[in-house]
C-alpha cells in the first residue's frame, strides 16, 4: 500500500482496521496506523467503535438473542453474500 514514507489516508486506515484487531499490522504498518489516528479524530472514533461493537459482541451469549432476531441477521448476511458473489 505505498510506499511507506507517506502518512495512510482514511480509506486506507478502513482497509487495515481488521488486521490492526487481529494484531496482524508489521511493526512498521503500525506505527503509520496510529500516526493517522493521532491527527485524524474521524478514523480515530470510528476504529474505537469497532473495537467497542467487537467486545460487546463478544459477550453476548446465544440465548441473549431472540430467536427471530437472529434468524433475520443471518438472512440478511446471506443476502448480502449472494449479492456480493462471496458464496
Amino acid at each position: 500500500m505505498g510506499d511507506g514514507r507517506r502518512e495512510l489516508t482514511c480509506r486506507e486506515v478502513v482497509e487495515l482496521v481488521n488486521d490492526d484487531l487481529d494484531g496482524a499490522l508489521t511493526a512498521h504498518e503500525l506505527a503509520r496506523f496510529k500516526q493517522h489516528l493521532s491527527s485524524c479524530d474521524g478514523c480515530d472514533r470510528y476504529v474505537n467503535q469497532m473495537r467497542l461493537t467487537i467486545q460487546t459482541v463478544q459477550r453476548l451469549r446465544r440465548e441473549d438473542v431472540p430467536a427471530r432476531t437472529r434468524d433475520e441477521l443471518l438472512d440478511g448476511f446471506r443476502r448480502w453474500k449472494r449479492r456480493d458473489g462471496s458464496t
